[in-house]
């Protein structure tokens, strides 16, 4: 992953937990996403998105695929693990 994480936030106290995460670009732009993980269908799904300054929605796949060569699902799944980490928070299965 070339993407830093510099903020993270995890919420568990609804029924899907939801992640907050700012990042720095390769080329030093700030990137936010706001998103969860559905338990019923066991995904990540991007909720919003910022990059530079700019709303672009939920959508994430024009960063992961040009920058991290990744799918969404994959990306948001890294980060969340490394959140996961440091909450001592364990997913359900």
């Amino acid at each position: 992953m070339l993407t830093r994480i510099k903020k993270v936030k995890l919420d568990t106290e609804g029924k899907n937990p939801n992640y907050r995460v700012v990042l720095e670009s390769p080329d030093g732009k700030q990137l936010y996403i706001h998103f969860d993980y559905t338990i019923k269908t066991k995904t990540f799904w991007p909720l919003e998105v910022h990059f530079d300054g700019k709303k672009k929605g939920a959508r994430l796949a024009w960063y992961t695929s040009d920058i991290e060569k990744m799918t969404v699902a994959k990306f948001l799944e890294l980060i969340a693990k490394r959140i996961n980490k440091k909450y001592g928070f364990v997913l359900e299965s």
